[in-house]
């Protein structure tokens, strides 16, 4: 096999306990957004865009329709014969099988596949970010600096602080202490949980790791602050630009209601860095005449009849006419009957809501997938 510069590992094996029941027969990356996507095209768009060639996708929750969409990864040009996607599953081994047990067992478990390509540098991602990246430019930094170890950062408020990895650098972006989700956070500059190691060092880490019953296999927990302990140069690479953590129901609507706002910094429409997905073809999107659409996004395959406000429709969404949804996000292939009113709701995949519902709060609702409504 080839040798790489770099290769990038995507840990997309995560359960999505709080997107349920939106995550209750799908992984977390393969949720939809914005229309047309699912969250890891993301990540695997970034990949393409930035050159990187080869990226093994770990999985483990329910992964029948993330690996489906995935394929063969030629929907992002990564199927060469000398790198492409990987799916990397748990698997079983003359001593047993075991589970992924924390992000940095994930890729210990894989570290045979990592040397295959023998790269100087690894990529560590995650599946369930939104955002746009070119890590080629994080990669000639972190060479540019001689690091061992760099973390993707954005400033963030002291209140969202206690959520993330925490780092405290000098002037110089060198770190010298990190806080996993500390009380009381020191400073704002938070780990967006994307990593590039020198993958000699990382190797040595996670078998070293590995050996410690009382770890919890975990890159924020264990494996970066045992580097910096010993003395690794780690710096971070500021990151400035739309990022969003789509992991809960709050968050994944608010992010789809940013692609509204026609002044919003993930700009889906530009051609100089394009976010690609996979998926069947549909027909055009139809308006009836007593349609009425306001601030919407609405894609291929979609029948618009009654009124819509602030919504995103993915594929083959009905609306039909009297009905009235707003600020909204209504999966693929959703029925909304004659004279329903929905305001500030998420509604799954395949699931017919029928005539006269009404649906809708200050919070927000999910009705799930696969279900009929009345």
């Amino acid at each position: 096999m080839r040798k790489k510069e770099m290769i990038a590992m995507l840990l997309a094996g995560g359960q999505g306990s709080r997107l349920v029941p939106l995550t209750l027969d799908v992984a977390k990356p393969a949720v939809d957004f914005g229309g047309k996507y699912k969250i890891i095209d993301f990540p695997l768009s970034n990949c393409t865009n930035s050159g990187i060639d080869t990226v093994g996708i770990l999985t483990q929750y329910r992964p029948f329709l993330l690996n489906t969409h995935i394929g063969t990864g030629s929907a992002w040009d990564l199927n060469s014969m000398h790198g492409g996607t990987a799916i990397l599953p748990p698997y079983t081994t003359e001593e047993g099988g075991a589970w992924y047990k924390g992000t940095a067992n994930a890729i210990y478990q894989n570290i045979q596949y990592i040397d295959r390509y023998d790269p100087d540098h690894v990529l560590i991602l995650s599946g369930d970010h939104i955002y746009k990246m070119d890590y080629n430019k994080m990669l000639k930094e972190h060479k540019k600096q001689g690091a061992d170890v760099t973390i993707a950062a954005l400033t963030v408020t002291l209140e969202e602080a206690t959520r993330f990895g925490i780092m405290n650098v000098r002037d110089d972006n060198i770190i010298y202490e990190f806080e996993e989700k500390p009380e009381k956070p020191k400073s704002n500059l938070a780990s967006m949980g994307i990593y590039i190691f020198k993958w000699s060092e990382l190797k040595k880490y996670l078998i070293e790791d590995e050996k410690n019953s009382d770890s919890a296999n975990d890159f924020g927990m264990n494996i970066l602050p045992k580097m910096l302990d010993d003395g690794l140069k780690m710096i971070v690479h500021p990151f400035k630009g739309y990022w969003k953590d789509v992991g809960t129901i709050n968050s994944l609507w608010e992010a789809n209601m940013d692609l509204l706002d026609e002044n919003n910094d993930l700009n889906l429409h530009t051609n100089d860095w394009k976010i690609y997905t996979s998926g069947e073809p549909k027909g055009a999107a139809y308006f009836g005449e007593n349609a009425v659409v306001e601030n919407s996004m609405v894609v291929d395959g979609c029948e618009v009849y009654g009124s819509i406000k602030s919504t995103v429709l993915f594929p083959g969404v009905i609306i039909e006419e009297g009905a009235i949804v707003k600020n909204s996000v209504l999966f693929p292939n959703v029925k909304i009957g004659r004279g329903v009113i929905l305001d500030r709701v998420i509604v799954g995949e395949n699931t017919n809501v029928l005539s006269g519902t009404h649906a809708g709060d200050t919070t927000i609702k999910v009705i799930p997938q696969n279900k009929t409504i009345k």
